[in-house]
């Protein structure tokens, strides 16, 4: 069921008028069935997938709790008998069962995805031919689900957070459909908080999520899914679009896939909005962004924050890890023995990171290339300092746009990985784009047969330059807050002229298919 379809609306508002007419404590219940229907209607098969990863992560959850409580008991009994070495070896004992706990329902787990996402690709490593209908076995949105319900049962492990008792209620925060799709992955500590609670009718929050789930829109159907044509045309054949195609190829794919994915999230937001749900943020104006570093602190946020603290601190506090870092400094001295280490346990984030997000080679150099590129900027800090403090106009906002366009352009090099087919591929359309002397289409009027008309890029340039307004004037705060403010009859022309713009061209009808999600098959 697509975000953008009159089935998914229609599906929101039965259930956002079904939510606040039932009971406030069956509420939780509802969001649960509507969930699994949801689930459901994408694919019958994939409910038992989500089933069994619920069922093994609430159980050895609830073991884990069982474990701390059964700790705690004894300690409290046997606190005066027990000397300081036997309480510690017990400690230690009970520790390492909840680490077992642990380990199964991670294996289980991630055993599930590599078999479903994984097979064909490693199988096709060493035969060279994959099985091909393993593609089809792959749950909808089984990534994030399965670190969803992974992130939790560390939380639990750590105690940071209680197990939850109720399955039905955990069943929940592994279903809850609008981050299904594509995210973005919560903590169950700030999900549950309002997950579960009553939810009276609130005008606000019903009209601010409908504004969301209105601006997602805008991005998928004016910009995003108006411009996937001429993408897929690019794309296609590299002996024919090569050179200054590529080139146009790589930004507007990297223009839809922020169109794409942002959208996407605004309408997971705008839906929890509805119901009186918070969902966590995830994009903050990546495209702002003044170096790689920067741009994955503000892009799919939830994502990288699951890599940095359920990845690369355990990585990096391993034994393994310390071990290295003990030989590299008697061997290397103290300054390899210190960054060493880190590098090892970033590229493991980053394999890991490529790895989750699709089963190809393309995929997993895309993310080894984010891990040089961020090693090699960390080594030359330094001297970027040296230069900021030698030249002034480094400081100046002509040069951090400089900067900016720079690392946006360094993020359309590296999304071209997720556009081509093969590494070689990839390597070869970003090469023409150095040896190919084509780039005179920008003025034969070669553009307009991709696809796409002039009129649409007219109106893409339009949704673009909206886009780009919102995102300057979110600097000062919610635009929604500082639309909110504004008489109504200012607030109204404003949304009802958005609404107008989406209902009138929005990329569908003759000629246009809306498409699913980018995120939605990783």
């Amino acid at each position: 069921m697509l975000f953008t379809s009159y089935e998914f609306i229609g599906f929101i508002f039965a259930l956002a008028i079904l939510y606040y007419v039932f009971p406030k404590k069956l509420q939780w219940m509802l969001l649960l069935l509507f969930s699994y229907l949801f689930y459901w209607i994408a694919n019958p098969i994939y409910l038992i997938y989500i089933a069994v990863t619920t069922v093994t992560i609430w159980g050895c959850g609830r073991m884990i709790e069982r474990n701390f409580a059964t700790q705690s008991e004894y300690l409290k009994a046997n606190k005066e008998s027990l000397t300081k070495e036997e309480k510690k070896a017990y400690k230690n004992s009970k520790k390492s069962a909840r680490g077992r706990w642990l380990l199964l329902g991670v294996l289980v787990n991630l055993g599930i995805l590599a078999v479903v996402k994984y097979t064909d690709f490693i199988v096709g490593i060493f035969t060279g031919k994959g099985l091909g209908f393993m593609d089809l076995a792959v749950p909808m949105g089984i990534s994030f689900y399965t670190f969803q319900a992974i992130g939790y049962l560390i939380d639990v492990k750590r105690g940071t957070v209680k197990a939850e008792k109720n399955l039905f209620k955990f069943a929940l925060f592994v279903s809850f459909f609008p981050q299904l799709v594509q995210g973005p992955i919560s903590r169950f500590g700030d999900l549950s908080q309002t997950l579960y609670a009553e939810h009276r009718f609130d005008w606000t929050n019903v009209s601010y999520g409908i504004e969301r789930i209105m601006w997602g829109f805008f991005k998928k159907l004016i910009i995003a899914d108006r411009v996937a044509p001429a993408v897929n045309v690019l794309i296609s054949d590299v002996s024919v679009y090569h050179g200054a195609y590529a080139f146009v190829g790589m930004v507007l794919y990297t223009l839809e896939l922020y169109a794409d994915f942002t959208g996407g999230i605004d309408v997971t937001i705008g839906v929890a909005q509805m119901l009186g749900i918070r969902v966590t943020e995830n994009f903050n104006r990546p495209y702002f962004s003044t170096s790689l570093k920067e741009y994955w602190r503000r892009w799919h946020i939830t994502m990288c924050q699951w890599f940095r603290e359920f990845v690369f601190y355990p990585v990096s506090t391993s034994k393994a890890i310390q071990g290295l870092a003990k030989f590299s400094r008697k061997h290397f001295g103290d300054n390899i023995g210190k960054k060493l280490p880190v590098y090892v346990s970033t590229f493991v984030v980053w394999f890991a990171t490529g790895i989750w997000h699709g089963a190809s080679w393309n995929f997993i150099v895309w993310g080894l290339l984010n891990w040089l590129i961020l090693m090699v900027s960390e080594e030359l800090e330094p001297l970027y300092d040296k230069f900021h403090g030698k030249f002034r106009f480094s400081n100046t906002i002509g040069y951090r746009i400089f900067m900016g366009l720079r690392t946006l352009l360094l993020i359309c090099v590296l999304n071209m990985f997720d556009c081509y087919v093969s590494v070689s591929e990839t390597f070869h359309a970003f090469l023409t784009m150095f040896t190919s002397a084509n780039y005179s289409i920008f003025t034969t009027g070669e553009l307009l047969n991709l696809g796409v008309s002039a009129l649409d890029y007219i109106i893409l340039l339009c949704g673009v330059l909206v886009m780009l307004i919102v995102s300057m004037v979110q600097v000062k705060g919610s635009v929604r807050d500082q639309i909110a403010a504004k008489p109504y009859p200012v607030r109204f022309v404003i949304w009802f002229a958005l609404f107008l713009v989406i209902l009138l061209v929005g990329a569908y009808g003759i000629g246009y298919d809306s498409s699913q999600f980018i995120y939605n098959r990783f």
